[in-house]
Parts: C-alpha cells; sequence; structure tokens
C-alpha cells in the first residue's frame, strides 16, 4: 500500500463519475504510475512514487484528459433536451393556468410536477424557473440513459417547429441594409429620447393638465420602475438591430433580448407586487380612478406574459446553439 498514490487516486475519483468507469481508469492511471516509477528508480518507495505523480500532473488535469470525448448526454439524444423540454414545459404552463385558475395547488405526476398556490402575477414570474426544472428533469433522464449504455430509441414527437432550424433572413440587398440602418437610427433616436425624458422628469409616464407643464400620473417608485423597463426594452431593440445590420452571430442578440426580457419581468413584477390603489399620482374621480388602475393591471399581466414567452425562447434559443457546438 502506498499511501500518497492511494490519495492522489481518491483525489482524481473525485472528478469521474460511473463507479466502473471510475474504477477502470484509477486501475489504469495506478498501473502507468508504478510502471512509470519502477522503470526510472527500479524498486518502488514513496520518495520515486512522488516524483512520477508529480510529474503526471494535478488530479483534475488527470481526470479531464481520461473524461475527453465522453459526453454527458449522447449526441444522439441532444436534439431530444429541448424538444422534451418543450412538451414538458407546455404541460407545466397548463398546471400553472389550472392552479390560478382553481387557486389551490396542482400536481402532476408528483412529484415531477408541483405548483403551489399562487396567483397571475407570481405565475408569470414562476414561469422561468419552470422552464429551468423541465430542461433539468429532461436532462437528467438524457444521462441516465446515456451512462446506461443501452441502445434505446426515444420517440420524437413532432409538433411546432425547430427553433435551430429558423434562419433569420441576411441583409443580402443594399435596400435591406439601408432599411436596418433606418430602423437602427430611430430605434437609437427613441433610446436617447426616452433617456433625455427620464433625466428630466424621472419617468416617461406623463400628462398635461390643459395649459400646465408636463406631470408624471404615476406615482414615484412605480413610474420609475416602468420607465427603466421601457428604457431597457428599447437599448435593446437598438443593440438587436446594430448586432443585425453589421452580421453579428445572432446568439449575441439572443443574449441581449434574454437579459433585458429577465430584468423588464422583474421591474413590472415589483409594479405588481405593490398595493394597485397607490399607482396614481394624479387626483382621478373615484370610478376613473378604479378602471384607470385595473386597466394598467391587466395591461401589465399581459406585457409580462409576452415578455415570459420571449424570454423562454431566447433561452432555448441559446441552449441548443450551445449543444450544437
Amino acid at each position: 500500500m502506498h499511501k500518497n498514490l492511494e490519495n492522489y487516486l481518491e483525489e482524481i475519483s473525485h472528478y469521474l463519475s460511473g463507479r466502473s468507469e471510475r474504477e477502470e481508469i484509477l486501475s489504469e492511471i495506478r498501473s502507468h504510475i508504478l510502471e512509470k516509477a519502477e522503470q526510472e528508480t527500479g524498486p518502488v518507495t514513496e520518495a520515486s512514487l512522488e516524483k512520477v505523480i508529480a510529474a503526471f500532473g494535478k488530479p483534475r488535469w488527470v481526470a479531464e484528459k481520461y473524461l475527453d470525448g465522453m459526453p454527458i448526454i449522447a449526441p444522439a439524444f441532444r436534439r431530444h433536451l429541448f424538444r422534451y423540454t418543450s412538451l414538458l414545459f407546455v404541460i407545466h404552463l397548463a398546471v400553472i393556468a389550472l392552479t390560478v385558475a382553481l387557486k389551490r395547488s396542482v400536481s402532476v405526476f408528483f412529484p415531477f410536477i408541483f405548483v403551489p398556490r399562487m396567483n397571475l402575477v407570481e405565475a408569470i414570474l414562476y414561469l422561468p424557473m419552470a422552464f429551468l426544472t423541465d430542461f433539468g428533469l429532461v436532462a437528467l433522464v438524457l444521462f441516465i440513459i446515456t451512462r446506461s449504455g443501452r441502445e434505446i430509441r426515444l420517440p420524437w414527437p413532432k409538433f411546432a417547429f425547430n427553433l435551430d432550424e429558423v434562419k433569420a433572413p441576411a441583409l443580402k440587398t443594399l435596400a435591406a441594409r439601408i432599411g436596418m440602418a433606418a430602423w437602427s437610427a430611430i430605434m437609437l433616436a427613441l433610446t436617447a429620447g426616452a433617456v433625455h425624458l427620464f433625466l428630466k422628469y424621472h419617468t416617461l409616464f406623463l400628462a398635461k393638465r390643459s395649459s400646465g407643464p408636463l406631470q408624471p400620473f404615476l406615482q414615484s417608485e412605480p413610474g420609475v420602475l416602468l420607465t427603466l423597463a421601457v428604457i431597457i426594452g428599447l437599448a435593446a431593440g437598438t443593440f438587436v438591430s446594430l448586432i443585425k445590420l453589421f452580421a453579428l452571430p445572432r446568439r449575441s442578440a439572443w443574449w441581449v433580448n434574454a437579459f433585458a426580457d429577465a430584468s423588464a419581468l422583474v421591474l413590472i413584477g415589483l409594479v405588481l407586487e405593490r398595493p394597485h390603489t397607490d399607482l396614481f399620482l394624479l387626483n382621478l374621480p373615484e370610478k376613473l380612478q378604479g378602471w384607470s388602475t385595473r386597466s394598467l393591471v391587466v395591461t401589465l399581466l399581459v406585457v409580462a406574459l409576452v415578455i415570459g414567452y420571449d424570454l423562454v425562447v431566447n433561452l432555448v434559443r441559446l441552449g441548443r446553439r450551445r449543444l450544437a457546438k
């Protein structure tokens, strides 16, 4: 028993997965080290092993060399990852909608799809987490199938379209490039104008009374939060149009959109968490106040749903592109 060698092999084992595979790799490393130590110094000693181990490399580097080329998910199942995730997310989405409608917890195939009682606002904010949960569950199943080494043919559900096969039209003609340049200029101007108004009035939501000056009609905090959401959206649109104009990788546009969507959802969620009776700054008649509040809340919920869907789409695109690489 060579203590330093066993300690070295144990540290390497921490970076290896699969019992049979791990034992096979460790046995091979042990043989290599003992053989090299014997070739260099004759009888194997702790000192000679220490020298060989130092030359062999750090445990993590050694493990990575042996794991190189061993996929976590078999290449044949990589397209199944997002196809199955999308299908599971549709089921998850239906359960979330049922939870909101029934106002109680709902579970399907417990504990795989369990949704606690939540209101509509909480459900919208829960959507990205639901998608990530579904993604992790499918990835775990495909990982187990890959590790089993068995010949398993998974069904391929056909629905919708493949996001990784949808290609953005190239700006081949001069007219198309001019049009995109004009659109980029418009988006840049809108973003600059929004920033200017924000710096001047601390909000974009302004109203004018007869001959008086422009005044904010939302309370300070919700006005600032919604203004930031609008500015982030405009800035993201500007960056995306410039990415298309200069033919940069589409992946950059997806990252920009995903960041903007996530930020906007957080800001809208913070507004919706406030008491709905404390949104407007202007003194409105009671009936008009109630109607205006309900209209604003419904509008924000619809916007949040659209943004949430776009966030999921961009996350799917980013994930599929990463797997393709």
